[in-house]
């Protein structure tokens, strides 16, 4: 265990409504919420000001509309909140070689790897404050909170309690006292079900935790889940900061509107995301055994069928080819209704290897892996909180759109709030606003296209 409060933990408030608000002005010191705007959607992020009126991520949209009807309901752009991320990530780096992102609004850094040698309080308060000013300067504004402390565990801890807005310091020895009071919610690895089964034997804080007898956790939880907590309850975590996270799966899923019943009209979608996993595949250097797909029902169950290859493959066309025959193979559930489809990857190695017999065998499908996402259904050309641009007006954002119109507020983050006007959603005049990505990262954004058959919301996923 470390002696000294050398981790630091940063968390973005509010990243994905406060990135909003920052580069829309008319939104800023209002209610706003980030998620799927359909009647399935959730919410992924809300402002602080949509917070008090009871509003939290995971939770479903509707109820969201109905606690905070005033809100403004944007369905996210997901381009715009990676580059703030790379932004905030940069200013981590110049810390340390050793920074863990565990997402795009929140990283462990490991000082002791980066040089830093005044570990008293002043000197990392003085840090905290250095860093939290840089965030904001690198980012346009954002605000960050952060937390140091001698484990990852107690630092992200210290982050939280800092929320919004702030830094706290866990001073090394004290971080027992600390976690006693706290729910057992809140060790890291306790889920509701854990938290559950915790709470019938009246274990509700970490230090009822502590006190409790060693068989009678082992009994209820397993011995391995057991002494992980049994360290965590008297705060020893000596789990590194790792700047590579292995990646264990890579996949790409699709949630719509409307349940889909034919799999011929899934198949080009299918396609299409199995050449987005093979890009994301091969950038990422592996080539991998086994392929993936996975379906939802409209009961919410879930069904996922795999094929081990005999070699290890990273070609579009190949991945595209086993994913089509995977999903032909679930006809019959499909026929049930489908309100999520996804591709994935796993079995990673290094090295190719072509021997794949078993697709050889099932016969090549010549047909080519579109480049650009396929038009299923039809889709409204815009969503809430788009970005676009208008030959005449400028710059500025989607309201709303509906019934051939579309609604828009002309401004940024640095004009202040301006005016509406609203178009005939024909208007050639008005234009979506590509997003910028670096070379680097330009092939993992995701374009998200929403109507009858498209979920908003929804992006690619590295696991």
């Amino acid at each position: 265990m470390r002696t000294q409060a050398s981790i630091l933990h940063l968390d973005l408030d509010a990243f994905f409504a406060a990135v909003e608000q920052r580069d829309k002005p008319s939104l800023r010191g209002k209610p706003v919420v980030v998620g799927g705007l359909s009647g399935r959607g959730v919410v992924s992020t809300a402002s602080y000001e949509a917070r008090r009126f009871g509003v939290h991520s995971a939770m479903p949209m509707h109820e969201a509309r109905r606690l905070c009807p005033h809100a403004a309901f944007l369905s996210g752009r997901f381009g715009a909140y990676r580059l703030a991320s790379r932004a905030v990530m940069s200013v981590l780096h110049q810390l340390s070689p050793l920074v863990e992102p565990m997402s795009l609004d929140e990283a462990y850094v490991d000082l002791v790897a980066g040089g830093w040698t005044d570990f008293s309080l002043a000197g990392l308060a003085d840090l905290a404050q250095a860093v939290r000013a840089e965030v904001a300067e690198q980012s346009g504004g954002l605000t960050a909170s952060v937390g140091l402390g001698s484990s990852k565990f107690i630092a992200k801890l210290a982050s939280e309690e800092a929320k919004p807005d702030g830094w706290l310091v866990v001073e090394p020895g004290t971080e027992r006292d600390r976690i006693g009071p706290l729910p057992v919610r809140s060790l890291p690895g306790v889920g509701p079900a854990t938290a559950e089964r915790l709470q019938h034997l009246g274990l509700r804080t970490v230090a009822d935790l502590r006190a409790a007898r060693p068989g009678e956790l082992r009994r209820e939880l397993g011995p391995g889940v057991a002494t992980m907590l049994e360290h965590l309850a008297l705060a020893e975590d000596d789990r590194p900061v790792t700047a590579d996270r292995a990646v264990k799966s890579i996949s790409v899923e699709d949630t719509f509107l409307v349940d889909q019943t034919d799999v011929g009209a899934l198949e080009p979608l299918v396609r299409y995301d199995a050449a987005v996993v093979g890009r994301r595949l091969r950038r990422a250097g592996h080539f991998a055994r086994t392929i993936t797909v996975k379906l939802k029902l409209a009961d919410f169950s879930g069904h996922t069928r795999s094929r081990s290859l005999i070699g290890a493959v990273d070609a579009d066309e190949t991945i595209a080819q086993v994913a089509v025959e995977l999903l032909r193979g679930q006809a019959g559930l499909v026929r049930q209704g489908v309100r999520l489809v996804g591709v994935g990857v796993s079995g990673f190695t290094d090295v190719a290897q072509e021997a794949l017999f078993e697709v050889v065998a099932a016969g090549r499908d010549e047909s080519y892996v579109d480049t650009v996402r396929p038009a299923v259904w039809d889709q409204p050309t815009y969503r809430p909180g788009d970005d676009v641009t208008h030959a005449t007006w400028g710059p500025g954002w989607v309201w709303g759109s509906g019934r051939d119109k579309v609604t828009v507020r002309f401004e940024t983050a640095t004009t202040g709030p301006g005016p509406v006007r609203t178009f005939d959603l024909a208007d050639e005049a008005l234009q979506p606003t590509p997003v910028r990505l670096p070379d680097d990262d330009r092939d993992t954004d995701s374009t998200v296209i929403t109507g009858p058959g498209w979920a908003e919301g929804d992006e690619d996923s590295m696991v």
